[in-house]
């Protein structure tokens, strides 16, 4: 029997060795991988920190053409297309005041505005109807003016009202 137990014994030696083996093959395995996946994990976040770069930069690119653009056609406004233009919009959108706000009156085109809005609430509307007519009494005012009265006007004299 002692034969039979050091058999038995090397067997379990030979087990617990070729375990340790292959456990000692697993865990290299596991590094390995873990390397692995922690260098593409590094390769991707430079790519999305490149990506996300390159996006900002196009971005950037993108609102300075529009910023330039804007300028250019505001710029270009002279009198008589800020008359076309005020006079449109204030038939169009009277009630919000943009009209005051072309022409560079900008109080006055933030009252209208808050009585719309504010006012306009408490009222039920009867106070934006009221600032709606007053937006379409200026727009008409503002087509009907020739160039040269609508710029001494409401350019030069800049007359907020009416």
């Amino acid at each position: 029997m002692s034969e039979e137990n050091k058999n038995l014994g090397d067997k379990a030696e030979d087990a617990f060795d070729a375990a340790k083996e292959k456990a000692k093959d697993m865990g290299e395995k596991a590094e390995e991988t873990f390397d692995s996946a922690k260098e593409s994990a590094k390769e991707f976040a430079e790519d999305t920190k490149e990506a996300a770069s390159d996006f900002a930069d196009e971005a950037k690119k993108t609102a300075n053409e529009f910023t330039e653009s804007a300028k250019e056609a505001f710029d270009n406004v002279g009198g008589e297309n800020k008359k076309m233009l005020a006079g449109i919009l204030a038939i169009v959108l009277g009630g919000f005041g943009i009209h005051k706000f072309i022409l560079g009156y900008t109080k006055e085109g933030v009252i209208m505005l808050a009585v719309t809005i504010v006012i306009g609430a408490l009222t039920c509307g009867l106070g934006a109807s009221a600032v709606w007519v007053i937006g379409l009494v200026e727009g008409i005012m503002y087509l009907t003016k020739s160039d040269e009265e609508f710029y001494n006007t409401y350019q030069v004299g800049r007359k907020p009202w009416f």
